[in-house]
């Protein structure tokens, strides 16, 4: 019996590749004499390693971030003359193992880590000194430790706090970073996130490591009008209904009528990434006009007030507004959050 291959989901994801590419090359211009990098942990933030490795790489990124070993084979195909490398460091000797056939880079984060990179011989390597965030990395105490030594360390690398903010923290740990690369040889230092970028060229060092930014974030103001919205999220209606006066939409009744109204059903939930925080504050659109969401978002639908569009039809796309910075005021999820909860049944398609 011939699978018939199923239709096109109610959902559209897409994602605007020159966008991407612009945004990489503005993170890139901004490091001024450093290279920009690109961070792609989490299935590119969300949207997917292939559309997102051949944007950036046509674009001229060459050293790409993940956070696990199991992230490593979908980068691979686009690799050609890059570098990854593996936030997470080597954990067993099947790790050092992999990272040498491979030649991808781990990050060295502790004594245990070096340890084993030592151990199973497994060559050039980068390091993370911890200058305050307190997550992974080594203290810069243990940088004078004999194991550190014997490591052949192409990048130092360091992670800011509190970048997206005017923090005291900033300046504290760009000094502690000084520290560090006095005491630890290694051929190049890394220091800046996207957010890290907008500090200025002190944060730049050799080599930035934007991610944020690249799909659309703007972690501090100084890059509003600068980054390039890169998600558009478009869902189908699946129903109109009249609503009476005292009539109630959704779970647990939240919204109730107060007087006679059009609502549309949509085709998008929490399931997709449209959490329930959202409920009874965001919007979608269509045809230029704003469509306020009624009750709590379900799993799959929201229903959203039709009254000001009547020529709406079941069947019709609506825009789901997704700028992040604006999302992120609107429902109070980060800009990251807003990424990385994307769900698996958007058809994702590049412009």
């Amino acid at each position: 019996m011939m699978l018939l291959e199923p239709p096109q989901p109610s959902l559209r994801l897409r994602i605007d590749s020159e966008a991407l590419a612009d945004n990489w090359r503005m993170l890139d211009r901004l490091s001024g004499a450093a290279r920009a990098g690109a961070a792609v942990k989490a299935n590119a933030y969300g949207l997917g390693i292939d559309p997102v490795m051949t944007a950036l790489t046509r674009a001229g990124a060459r050293d790409f971030f993940v956070a696990h070993w199991s992230e490593v084979p979908p980068l691979m195909a686009h690799a050609a003359g890059a570098q990854i490398a593996v936030l997470h460091g080597p954990l067993l000797p099947a790790d050092v193992a992999y990272a040498r056939a491979t030649g991808v880079r781990p990050v060295i984060n502790s004594l245990h880590q070096a340890g084993l990179w030592v151990e199973q011989r497994g060559g050039p390597c980068h390091l993370m000194v911890d200058t305050g965030i307190n997550r992974l990395g080594l203290p810069l105490g243990e940088l004078g430790d004999p194991l550190i030594a014997k490591l052949d360390i192409e990048v130092l690398l360091s992670h800011l706090a509190s970048a997206d903010e005017d923090s005291a923290q900033n300046a504290r740990q760009l000094a502690q970073f000084h520290e560090a690369a006095r005491l630890c040889g290694a051929q190049s230092l890394s220091l800046a996130n996207s957010a890290g970028i907008a500090l200025g060229p002190d944060y730049a060092f050799d080599l930035t490591r934007p991610g944020l930014a690249l799909y659309g974030g703007v972690p501090r103001p100084e890059l509003a009008g600068s980054v390039r919205q890169v998600v558009h999220l478009e869902a189908a209606v699946l129903q109109l209904r009249d609503l009476s006066a005292g009539d109630a939409v959704g779970y647990n009744a939240t919204f109730t009528a107060q007087h006679a109204m059009r609502a549309a059903t949509i085709s998008i939930g929490y399931a997709d990434g449209l959490l329930r925080c959202w409920s009874g504050t965001g919007s979608v659109s269509f045809a230029g006009q704003d469509l306020p969401l009624l009750g709590r978002v379900s799993m799959d639908m929201v229903v959203a007030d039709a009254s000001k569009v009547p020529g709406l039809r079941a069947g019709d796309f609506v825009t789901i507004p997704y700028a992040l910075p604006e999302a992120s005021r609107a429902c109070g999820l980060s800009q990251y959050e807003l990424l990385t909860s994307l769900g698996n049944r958007f058809f994702r398609k590049e412009n």
